[in-house]
């Protein structure tokens, strides 16, 4: 059985790696605060002193990690993954970042004989701890066969986009839906209210035809009921359309709307919501209309 690392127990990387420890794998973890490293080891994983230490006991290290840099740190710098490589790791990276960051580890990490995957994922807090995530792969094919024992214990949907990036570039397509459907839902809801229907029942009307999408379907109950919290937090899904619009500006490619859901999230930020779900989107509609949804 593959031994496996996990590096960066955050809101998603910590019920991944507890899901990879219950179906069975030896798992070495590693995180900037020890409390998440404490819960593991309770649970039965071992503990690393640095990301070298883990990659040099294991057969698959993954990273779960906030932005682009905190990667390239990990795995390329000093102490970092590279340092602690050896024949027949494999590294996969399931955080989201800019696909030619993701490119460059993996040029840099097949120098030293280790192949790389991107694996961000999609799904949220919920779909991390149920192991019912979405993850889309960028790499070389061997790799993900001799993983994908593993992602079967994170997720229920395993694509393997291309080569090295295509993981990432599949996850910048993934944050253009997802950031429009939060926008469109805090749009209609606040809508519907002060139009004065009652947006719940709006809601159970629409999400029988051509509306329907898991948005609908799970975020306007939480908001019913009163909860903003994460979920995905803000400030992650302004730092993903970040990517989303660097990579498009790269490609010469023009994103008019999901640059305007871009200024909604970043003005999320500008008002103390960055750490809320990234559905509490609509607290910025509630300011631009001047009207708050009714909690029934």
């Amino acid at each position: 059985m593959l031994k496996v690392g996990y590096i960066g127990l955050g809101l998603m990387g910590k019920p991944m790696a507890r899901n990879i420890l219950k179906a069975g794998f030896p798992l070495v973890v590693h995180n900037r605060s020890r409390a998440a490293v404490d819960e593991l080891v309770a649970e039965g994983a071992t503990a690393a002193s640095s990301p070298a230490d883990v990659a040099a006991q294991v057969d698959v290290v993954f990273t779960n990690l906030p932005d682009s840099p905190d990667v390239a740190l990990v795995a390329l710098g000093e102490d970092g993954i590279i340092a602690g490589a050896h024949e027949g790791l494999i590294f996969v990276d399931n955080s989201t970042i800019k696909p030619a960051t993701a490119r460059h580890i993996a040029a840099q990490l097949a120098g030293k004989g280790v192949p790389s995957l991107d694996a961000p994922v999609s799904g949220g807090d919920v779909g991390a701890q149920q192991g019912t995530l979405t993850i889309m792969v960028g790499g070389p094919a061997e790799a993900l066969e001799t993983v994908m024992p593993v992602f079967r214990a994170m997720g229920k949907s395993i694509t393997r986009v291309g080569d090295a990036g295509a993981g990432q570039i599949a996850k910048v397509c993934n944050q253009i839906m997802v950031a429009a459907q939060m926008v469109a839902t805090g749009e209609l809801l606040i809508l519907a209210q002060k139009a004065g229907a009652d947006p719940q029942k709006v809601v159970q009307a629409i999400k029988g035809g051509a509306a329907q999408c898991w948005t609908l379907d799970v975020k306007p109950p939480r908001l019913f009921a009163g909860e903003r919290g994460p979920g995905f937090k803000a400030y992650m899904q302004a730092k993903d359309l970040n990517i989303v619009l660097d990579t498009a500006r790269e490609y010469g490619v023009p994103l008019p709307a999901t640059s305007g859901n871009a200024q909604l999230f970043s003005a999320m930020l500008q008002m103390g919501m960055g750490d809320l779900d990234n559905s509490a989107v609509i607290g910025v509609i509630e300011a631009l209309a001047n009207e708050k949804l009714n909690i029934p």
